[in-house]
């Protein structure tokens, strides 16, 4: 039996939709890391700021941006930009954009699109949530905690991720960009992520230009 493949430039487009619905990754470009501002200035510029324009980030911000975030900064060992309680590397950073809801993974440094919809108003009921063209959120799986009570996991949790959250102020501090971290309403939103039992939404943080 003959096997039909697309040719052509349309063909591209045709075998990059068929790869995106099976969840292929979506490659970045590699990070910068080296430049931006000093810290110290960085550490002043922080700041929270609600009002976006909906202008995208570009492929190399959104690369630089992940990987400031919690992206791997020791490859001997894996390790990463921001501290993790007993090593777990429980924090998993979603991306939730206009055209649909993909996972950050640190190794290989990609996007993995794990569904079509635009989940951004999901993430906060507030007018900034529609327009910000990207929503982190922050998705803590108590599952890779080990010998680790339930309460002592969550506060483990909620303090990796606040540590995750520092890195994108700062990154946004020192790239001009506009950054908010908030809670949010969790069940509707896992449920149209579809979180596995043992995965729990921490908290959403927008991202864009400011307006």
């Amino acid at each position: 039996m003959k096997t039909w493949l697309p040719t052509g430039f349309a063909g591209w487009f045709v075998i990059a939709a068929l790869l995106a619905a099976e969840g292929c990754g979506e490659e970045l470009p590699p990070p910068r890391t080296t430049g931006g501002k000093p810290l110290m200035q960085a550490l002043a510029d922080r700041q929270t700021r609600r009002e976006f324009k909906p202008d995208p980030l570009t492929p190399q911000q959104m690369s630089d941006l992940l990987w400031a975030a919690f992206g791997i900064n020791r490859p001997a060992n894996d390790h990463r930009t921001a501290p993790s309680a007993k090593n777990a590397q429980e924090i998993d950073l979603y991306v939730a954009r206009a055209d649909g809801l993909y996972l950050y993974t640190a190794k290989p440094h990609q996007l993995r699109k794990v569904a079509g919809t635009d989940l951004r108003r999901l993430t906060s009921g507030q007018d900034f949530a529609g327009i910000a063209p990207l929503a982190l959120i922050y998705v803590a799986d108590f599952t890779r905690f080990k010998d680790t009570a339930p309460e002592q996991a969550r506060q483990y949790a909620a303090f990796d991720a606040g540590c995750v959250c520092q890195n994108v102020y700062l990154f946004a501090a020192s790239e001009g960009l506009a950054t908010v971290v908030h809670d949010l309403n969790r069940e509707p939103l896992a449920r149209a992520m579809n979180l596995r039992d043992g995965q729990h939404i921490i908290m959403a943080q927008a991202v864009g230009w400011p307006r």
